[in-house]
């Protein structure tokens, strides 16, 4: 097997690398005037089977079209060169939040994002926690694979947690059947209780509205729950709202950590005692100083290195342990 991780993925790829025992390939990345760009490998791919990472949040310098777009032409170069086999892992997947139509001549972009995939021949795409499980699922037709950071989160908030009770929060509805699936696993690894509670969410024209919640929170320390933080109010509306409903302490929870400009000044509030997110993608330097110590980071790539070696040596049961029963598609 040779394992890539293309330039503004190298250091999770080298992370999953060491983790997973294996090497990272060599190739090259070049840039031309107007934007264009090249990459291609400088490791003979002929007969081999190729697994390529590059995760694909947007960051000043490269958008998310441009990371896109740089790993589909990687992919493809590997595949008209003789690879066996080639394997897409975007830790963070661009576009799975367009899945559906809300306004007529919407879109379906996670379906687009399917489609060049598969144009490009590639059979299997590797991903971490997706908005939406069933939407990705139903949107590839090559072989897929989802890891979520279920267990990885349940351990952490195990290994925190204080005297009082936990309970685990969704910021909004669509984000419930996550935040179940954590406090499950929470039960699971704990043997005790694990209360639950949601935020009401609505958006209408850019607005976000909503102040019903439900769950009882009360001198609880709270563990709210979404796949992923961007500009960063429905974390802090939730916050907000478990504090005025008594928590005793709030956490945030989120694999992916995709922070606007404005973010970190967004939570930098009383109301939020930590932030533990994920390396899916870069946590922009200015964030991370501003949030200091109550911004915690946790590693993927232990995750990914064993999906890789499990898919590229398949355990009896054919699926990866690292992945989660209700989490996987395409086997």
């Amino acid at each position: 097997m040779l394992f890539f991780a293309l330039n503004r993925s190298d250091a999770l790829g080298r992370a999953v690398a060491a983790a997973g025992g294996f090497c990272v390939a060599k190739h090259e990345e070049r840039e031309f005037d107007g934007g264009e760009h090249k990459a291609r490998p400088l490791t003979c791919v002929h007969g081999k089977d190729v697994w390529v990472l590059h995760t694909l949040n947007g960051e000043p310098g490269a958008s998310a079209n441009d990371k896109l777009c740089r790993l589909l032409f990687f992919l493809a170069a590997c595949r008209e060169n003789g690879a066996a086999s080639v394997t897409a892992i975007a830790p963070y997947l661009a576009y799975s939040r367009k899945d559906r139509q809300t306004k007529p001549g919407d879109p379906v972009t996670t379906r687009y994002v399917a489609a060049l995939f598969e144009a490009v021949q590639t059979d299997c795409v590797v991903t971490i926690d997706v908005h939406n499980l069933a939407a990705f699922q139903n949107a590839f037709r090559c072989r897929t694979l989802h890891l979520d950071t279920g267990r990885m989160f349940a351990a952490e908030i195990l290994a925190r947690r204080g005297e009082a009770p936990i309970a685990v929060v969704s910021p909004d509805g669509g984000g419930i059947k996550r935040a179940e699936l954590l406090r499950e696993t929470l039960v699971q690894m704990s043997e005790g209780p694990v209360d639950f509670g949601f935020m009401e969410k609505r958006r209408s024209g850019g607005a976000v509205s909503g102040s019903l919640f439900a769950g009882d929170v009360s001198g609880r320390e709270v563990w709210i729950v979404d796949d992923m933080i961007v500009g960063g109010g429905t974390m802090l509306r939730a916050a907000l709202a478990c504090r005025a409903h008594g928590a005793a302490r709030v956490h945030l929870l989120a694999a992916h950590p995709l922070f606007s400009p404005d973010a970190a000044a967004l939570l930098d509030d009383p109301a939020i005692d930590s932030i533990t997110v994920t390396d899916t993608a870069p946590c922009p330097e200015a964030a991370a100083a501003r949030l200091g110590g109550r911004l915690h980071r946790l590693s993927v790539a232990p995750m990914l290195a064993e999906a890789i070696l499990q898919l590229h040596h398949p355990c009896p049961n054919g699926l990866p342990a690292a992945a989660n029963a209700d989490s996987v598609g395409g086997f």
